[in-house]
């Protein structure tokens, strides 16, 4: 597959994590947000916030730039309890339950993140997308490999928080 295909294909697929986190954060109430429909569960906030903060890590670092979490004022809004290197791996219970974020400013950390995104993708070259990130694994991660995998992480927590939506929506 030669570099346009593969720019093609990435582009497409961060489109439809946007296009996902548009429409879930679209008439989200605060009482829906933080909705948890058991005491261990993630909450709709909390899993956007989480996949965003994994978008806007893992990809700033194949990037070599900040992220928008701390170089453009996102940890201050959020102003979470948690050190500006979290990204949501770990959460306790409380940890999940301290995430609070209406649903504007998820959607605009969101959006952010997802512009620097497409800029790094529309610039990809066959040598970048074979360069190694991460050398921690057998094979070494390489960048097309962890933007598969952000895409993955991404599209299976907003599953979970379409799911978490679905059953706060249906206790009505």
């Amino acid at each position: 597959m030669d570099a346009v295909a593969a720019r093609d294909i990435l582009r497409d697929s961060f489109e439809r994590v946007r296009e996902l986190v548009v429409a879930l954060t679209d008439g989200l109430t605060p009482e829906m947000s933080a909705y948890r429909p058991g005491p261990q569960s993630n909450s709709i906030s909390w899993l956007i916030w989480h996949l965003t903060r994994v978008q806007d890590d893992h990809v700033s670092d194949a990037a070599d730039v900040e992220q928008a979490w701390t170089s453009r004022g996102w940890r201050e809004l959020f102003a979470l309890p948690f050190p500006a290197t979290d990204i949501g791996y770990g959460h306790s219970s409380a940890d999940v339950a301290a995430v609070h974020a209406d649903a504007r400013l998820l959607a605009d950390y969101h959006g952010d993140v997802h512009l620097a995104t497409l800029a790094y993708v529309d610039e990809l070259t066959p040598g970048e997308l074979d360069r190694i990130v991460d050398r921690r694994w057998d094979p070494p991660v390489t960048v097309s490999v962890r933007l598969v995998s952000v895409i993955g992480d991404c599209l299976q927590h907003l599953g979970q928080a379409s799911y978490v939506r679905g059953l706060f929506e249906a206790r009505a």
